[in-house]
């Protein structure tokens, strides 16, 4: 931060800060009220403080999206343990194995998506996966092997996990809340593919639809990569025979099988926006 002036008449925050190490070291200096609130973890990390930390998970990379003139995005949703081809046979089931083909559709369709963004400077069809391994490395590498940026949505869990090495560094995020990390999913969603998955992926299909289905969120192309895997996992035409969901939310996704496919189905949705 530089001191402006001309933007505003204040001292700097940055510049308290730094006078704080330079203050004598005494009972009071060292007193947990004596930090900046804004520089004192303790504090922000309260329960009170929550609604706090809240905001500034939406703020962090909604800025971040902005200042880099970011204006859409292609989500990939998708299994962490859809393995590389090439190690498929180290796969913990057979039946993950056979699936391994689709973490080079995620790849192949993420470096056509960027090509195309690329002819935009990078601000429109960005790929934005959740940051970590499987269908999320693919389209991240897609991305960077096309010459693009790509994002990634990390998230904090139990068990160690880092970005990809495919994400665009400035654009590797990592959050706390699994609730602001949807929203940046879909803020600036113009398409969402959905690659076979587990328990986050079906959270991830099920909430975009709801949204799609109640119309909180304009309808986009969303394209289910893999029919035989979706339909041996979800009985969609039970759902509209049992009357839970009405007979033209099936018409609310497809399902596609190649990366050529889902450029063309994007393409012949149209932009949602107009």
């Amino acid at each position: 931060m530089t001191d402006d002036t001309r933007s505003h008449p204040f001292r700097d925050s940055s510049q308290d800060l730094e006078a704080t190490h330079r203050i004598p070291d005494t009972p009071q200096t060292r007193a947990p009220a004596y930090r900046l609130a804004f520089a004192d973890p303790d504090f922000l990390m309260r329960e009170e403080l929550r609604p706090v930390r809240l905001q500034l998970e939406l703020l962090k990379p909604q800025m971040i999206l902005d200042e880099r003139g970011i204006q859409s995005t292609v989500v990939l949703f998708g299994g962490a343990r859809i393995p590389r081809p090439e190690e498929a046979d180290k796969a913990r089931t057979p039946a993950l194995a056979g699936l391994a083909h689709f973490y080079d559709e995620a790849r192949r369709f993420a470096r056509l998506m960027t090509e195309r963004s690329m002819e935009t400077y990078g601000r429109e069809n960005v790929i934005v996966t959740g940051g970590g391994p499987g269908v999320m490395e693919a389209g991240n590498r897609g991305a960077h092997e096309a010459g693009g940026q790509s994002i990634g949505l990390n998230i904090v869990l139990p068990h160690e996990q880092a970005p990809n090495a495919y994400v665009t560094p400035d654009l590797s995020f990592n959050f706390h809340y699994f609730a602001l990390r949807k929203m940046h999913f879909l803020m600036r969603a113009r398409a969402v593919c959905i690659f076979p998955g587990g328990f986050g992926t079906l959270d991830e299909m099920f909430e975009t639809l709801t949204l799609i289905q109640t119309r909180r969120m304009k309808r986009i192309p969303f394209l289910l990569f893999g029919r035989a895997f979706w339909d041996g996992v979800i009985n969609w035409q039970a759902l509209a025979d049992a009357g839970t969901i009405s007979p033209e939310d099936l018409t609310l996704f497809q399902y596609v099988e190649t990366a050529e496919e889902a450029v063309a189905a994007i393409d012949a949705f149209g932009d949602p926006c107009a």
